[in-house]
């Protein structure tokens, strides 16, 4: 990277942000701070050769907004993390299902409707138990098993209806909420925080609207006691197994995490590097799990992910299935990328650029 050239950070606290402000600093590389909010962001971007900006579905004007800017921020020639090939399906359960199906990549059988008398049809001559799932919602939020044909044709109605809260309310999810903290050793802050964590639960609910209008499940897979994540970035995959929750089917959210190599299969890291070079992904994270017939099929996929749940994993694989032993904050691993494809650019710039004239008389 040319000595000149300079990073845009969004900064949000507990975000990636936190890792590429401390790499920079350490490593001497020129950033500037900026708020993707402001309306005038492009006069701060001016000069900028990359923006980075770890944008999630925990705030509604990020998720109204950051797509719009990393689009227009790459179209006047800025390279951006997350790219439009990685983030455009972030939080859109129906946006993975069309992806991976034109990707061809073995996701697990997936149904949307987006007319209650077709849902109605489907319901009819489906088996069940099936998988309901919002397009919104991370740690498993908004996915729950419909057993029955009676509360399948229930959601239905409710989906073509008065709709869903994208956000669960605080206690829906409690004994997973209980579990975390614990785990954590701060219960009683948690217990603290519940006011403040159920005025943000309604003004996300207020700011983004009821999910209606569409109806989605998946096949469920039984006999599932953990699922597989693989996240990949760049040339590195990463994975781990997480267990399913005690008297649940849902392994997402669950904390209870395995970082042994050796559990993990090499055909689900091979699919989610073919995937993610694919789609043109900068990174890529995939769940898994294994169909009665003992394939691996993937469930959905996200470009967010909890950094230190990567970091904990004892080593990864590059594209050729090598295994590199030694951890890796994925924050340090894409900002590498972002630096690399910034000196691939100006270098290719340079190349390209006619060399000029040494003088009048030979330019004549």
């Amino acid at each position: 990277m040319h000595s000149e050239s300079r990073l845009a950070i969004h900064h949000r606290k507990g975000s990636f942000s936190d890792r590429w402000i401390s790499c920079c600093d350490q490593r001497r590389i020129p950033y500037v701070l900026v708020n993707c909010l402001d309306t005038g962001i492009f006069n701060r971007l001016s000069g900028a050769d990359a923006l980075l900006w770890h944008w999630n579905q925990d705030d509604a004007r990020e998720t109204l907004v950051a797509p719009h800017v990393l689009t227009a921020a790459e179209a006047m020639g800025i390279a951006v993390f997350p790219n439009r090939a990685t983030c455009w399906h972030f939080d859109n359960k129906v946006a993975q299902k069309y992806l991976l199906e034109a990707m061809g990549a073995p996701l697990v059988p997936t149904y949307v409707f987006y007319s209650l008398d077709e849902a109605l049809k489907w319901i009819d001559n489906a088996t069940f138990p099936k998988v309901f799932k919002l397009r919104k919602g991370a740690g498993s939020a908004n996915v729950r098993l419909v057993k029955t044909r009676a509360d399948a044709r229930s959601a239905a109605k409710q989906a073509f209806g008065r709709g869903f809260k994208p956000v669960p309310q605080y206690w829906q999810d409690g004994r997973r909420r209980y579990r975390a903290a614990r785990r954590r050793g701060d219960l009683l802050t948690a217990l603290k925080r519940v006011p403040s964590t159920l005025a943000k639960i309604t003004r996300m609910n207020q700011a983004i609207g009821r999910e209606r209008g569409y109806l989605y499940f998946q096949d469920f897979m039984p006999n599932n006691s953990f699922d597989t994540r693989v996240t990949v970035v760049g040339n590195r995959a990463f994975a781990y197994i997480r267990k399913v929750r005690p008297g649940d089917f849902r392994a997402s959210g669950s904390g209870d995490i395995d970082y042994d190599p050796r559990n993990i299969r090499s055909e689900c890291v091979q699919i989610a590097f073919e995937v993610t070079q694919k789609v043109g992904s900068q990174s890529m994270a995939f769940d898994f799990v294994i169909t009665p017939d003992n394939r691996p099929m993937v469930v959905e996929v996200s470009y967010c992910y909890v950094a230190d749940f990567v970091h904990k994993c004892p080593g990864h694989w590059d594209r050729h299935l090598n295994w590199h032993a030694g951890q890796v904050w994925p924050e340090e691993a894409i900002l590498v990328d972002v630096l690399k494809s910034i000196s691939a650019r100006q270098s290719s710039t340079c190349l390209a650029s006619p060399e000029p004239p040494k003088s009048a008389e030979l330019s004549e």
